[in-house]
């Protein structure tokens, strides 16, 4: 019975945690500063829980550096997002084996 009460409080507090914002802010923000605050939010939290799952989740960090570099270069050069997932695991997975057979 925990169970479903610890799944009920969690849905109760993620959904004040999103309807407070809604119904207290009822006027439109007019403050450039809290505008680009608020617009730049999702992207730092988004880069603050992938950089680190990028960086640990290989054996070896160098590898894990190269396809994030791959990744990088691709996303500039326009390319979706399943074409720079596939092309960063690719460079990834060579230089793991690649480090495999040299080291």
């Amino acid at each position: 019975m925990n169970f479903y009460l610890y799944v009920a409080i969690m849905a109760v507090v993620t959904y004040l945690i999103r309807m407070i914002p809604l119904v207290v802010v009822q006027w439109e923000i007019k403050n450039r500063f809290i505008k680009s605050f608020l617009y730049y939010v999702p992207y730092a939290a988004l880069a603050s829980m992938t950089f680190p799952a990028i960086v640990f989740s290989t054996t070896e960090i160098a590898a894990a550096l190269a396809g994030f570099a791959a990744a990088l270069v691709m996303a500039f050069r326009g390319k979706g997002l399943l074409p720079v997932a596939l092309g960063a695991c690719i460079v990834v997975f060579i230089v793991e084996r690649g480090m495999e057979i040299f080291l």
